[in-house]
C-alpha cells in the first residue's frame, strides 16, 4: 500500500514543486490549497503525514492543526512557515506539530524531515502491535549498520564491533536523531525539543552537551559524531554509508 502525504499549501507553484519532490513509486502526494479543501480531502482519506502551511487563505494552519490533532492524534504533522521567530515555532509545537520547517528551505532537508516522521510512525505502529508481549522482529529500516556499529532501535540493542553498549533513553534519542539525519547538521535547539519532550519547562543548556559527550565516549564515535560549533551536532557521513 502506498504512503500518502497530504500537502496543504496555497502557493500553487510551491505546492506543485512539493508534490513533485516528495512523490516516489511507493508514495502518493495529494494537493490542497486551503483548509476547506483539506477538510474535504480528509473526509475521504486519512493520510500518513500532513504537510501544513501556517498562512492559508481561509484561516490559520495552527488552528487547523489543533482540529486535526483532536481527531487524529497519531497523525504526524510537519508545519511550513515563513515565520522563523521563536514564538511562532513554540506555538506550533505546543499545538501538536511534530516538526516544522521555515521558508525558504532545502528540499533535501525537507525530505529528510519527512522520512524521519514516517519512520517514527512506523515504529509506533510496530510497538502497538507488540503490546501482547510477543517479541517479534525489528523492521530492517529501523536497524542501522554503520561500519562496526549496529543500532537496533526497536529492540534497544546497540553494539560496537559485536560488543553490546548500554545507552540511557536520552542517549538513545540523541543517537537516533543523529543517525537518521547523518550528513546533516541538527541544531542544538531542535535536538533539545526532540529529546526532552516530557513537558519539562527548563532544560539546562549543558544537558545536551553532556548527553552527546557521553554518547560519543560510549560508542567511541569521535570519527562520526561531530560538534558544529555555534550550531549543533552531526553524524558525519562517509563514502560507505
Amino acid at each position: 500500500m502506498q504512503t500518502q502525504i497530504l500537502i496543504v499549501e496555497d502557493d500553487h507553484e510551491l505546492n506543485k514543486g512539493l508534490c513533485k519532490a516528495l512523490h516516489t513509486d511507493g508514495r502518493q502526494t495529494v494537493s490542497c490549497h486551503s483548509i476547506s479543501e483539506a477538510r474535504q480531502q480528509m473526509g475521504c482519506m486519512v493520510p500518513d503525514l500532513l504537510l501544513l502551511d501556517i498562512n492559508l487563505p481561509d484561516g490559520s494552519g495552527l488552528y487547523f492543526l489543533q482540529e486535526i490533532k483532536v481527531q487524529f492524534p497519531q497523525l504526524p504533522v510537519v508545519m511550513l512557515t515563513a515565520n522563523d521567530t521563536d514564538s511562532d515555532i513554540v506555538e506550533g509545537l505546543q499545538k501538536g506539530a511534530d516538526d516544522y520547517i521555515t521558508k525558504p528551505f532545502s528540499l533535501s532537508v525537507l525530505r529528510a524531515r519527512i522520512e524521519t516522521q514516517l519512520r517514527r510512525t512506523k515504529i509506533g505502529m510496530l510497538s502497538e502491535s507488540r503490546q501482547d508481549g510477543e517479541p517479534g522482529e525489528s523492521l530492517a529500516s529501523d536497524i542501522y549498520r554503520i561500519g562496526d556499529y549496529v543500532f537496533d532501535f526497536p529492540r534497544m540493542i546497540f553494539t560496537v564491533a559485536g560488543q553490546a553498549v548500554e545507552l540511557s533513553k536520552t542517549e538513545q534519542k540523541a543517537l537516533r536523531i543523529l543517525v537518521e539525519n547523518r550528513g546533516l547538521t541538527v541544531d542544538r535547539e531542535r535536538m533539545i525539543d526532540l529529546i526532552w519532550t516530557d513537558g519539562a519547562e527548563f532544560v539546562e543548556d549543558n544537558a545536551l552537551s553532556v548527553t552527546v559527550k557521553r554518547l560519543r565516549d560510549k560508542l567511541n564515535a569521535g570519527q562520526y559524531i561531530k560538534t558544529v560549533y555555534g550550531v549543533g551536532y552531526t553524524w558525519e557521513k562517509t563514502e560507505n554509508q
